[in-house]
């Protein structure tokens, strides 16, 4: 006999949401329902919970919490993924920037790491990895956990090799890597100066001044209210002239920031904060 897919209606998101808040602390409320909803919807299958018991368990057991978390986050990622972007970054930013002082880099939604990796090692192509800081967070433990770690399976690691070779950077992804059976390990020299840690865009504040900040494919499971709220976060934590990086897939859609970023690369919205 089949069963009906489980399915929530909006009524039952808003009444999660709350409860979520209540009970751990964490605001979904402002997350873009349809994303969420089908998020949610794909735990309920693979736990096979009805809504009364996904509840129950959401706020009775952290662990289920945690799992739950990181199925609902979005954590998909590569090195140097879209290359474009990188060539961007490599031509149009990075030779603008500050010839003293620190370099700090803010990788916000950052994953398992391999954006955070791909910054450094561009940086290091330019001779600056000595006097760059890069900072890569996530609200999900486990990706983080894996961030410090800087790991990743042979078979990933031919996709990130192919998007190394499209940036046109020299040199192989492999310079950049020891290998051990099937497992590369990014060397150490190139962690020395990163720092993997928590941090929730939805609840959490700025936390310092930054010359980079990169926030690729996140803003799409975030309603209006909430992307207005973390771009206003990311203005108070650029330097000025600062670099906010939102890739191709996001733009800038309100009048008021608008007119605090000007656009340097229209096609992979990389934009420049307007201090005013």
């Amino acid at each position: 006999m089949n069963t009906a897919p489980p399915n929530i209606s909006a009524e039952e998101i808003a009444e999660l949401a709350e409860a979520v808040s209540a009970a751990h602390g964490f605001d979904f409320s402002d997350y873009s329902k349809s994303s969420l909803k089908r998020r949610i919807i794909r735990v309920m299958t693979i736990k096979k919970l009805g809504f009364a018991g996904l509840m129950r368990q959401l706020t009775t057991d952290v662990a289920f919490f945690q799992d739950f978390l990181e199925e609902v986050t979005v954590n998909v990622t590569e090195m140097f993924r879209d290359p474009t972007f990188y060539r961007a970054l490599a031509t149009q930013v990075v030779p603008n920037l500050p010839a003293q002082g620190q370099i700090k880099i803010w990788s916000a939604g950052c994953a398992s790491g391999e954006e955070a990796y791909s910054f450094a090692i561009l940086m290091s192509q330019f001779g600056l990895k000595d006097k760059t800081f890069i900072c890569g967070t996530d609200v999900n433990t486990a990706v983080i956990k894996a961030a410090r770690k800087g790991s990743y399976s042979q078979r990933s690691m031919t996709v990130n090799t192919e998007n190394y070779k499209q940036c046109g950077l020299a040199g192989s992804l492999n310079n950049y890597f020891t290998v051990s059976y099937d497992t590369a390990s990014i060397y150490s020299d190139i962690k020395q100066n990163m720092l993997f840690s928590i941090h929730n865009l939805v609840s959490d504040e700025a936390f310092d001044e930054f010359q980079i900040i990169s926030c690729r494919n996140v803003f799409i499971y975030f309603e209006t209210v909430l992307q207005e709220r973390i771009l206003d976060m990311f203005y108070r934590s650029l330097s000025p002239d600062g670099y906010l990086c939102l890739g191709s897939k996001e733009t800038i859609r309100s009048d008021r920031f608008k007119q605090r970023f000007k656009p340097i690369d229209p096609k992979e919205n990389i934009y420049q904060k307007i201090s005013i």
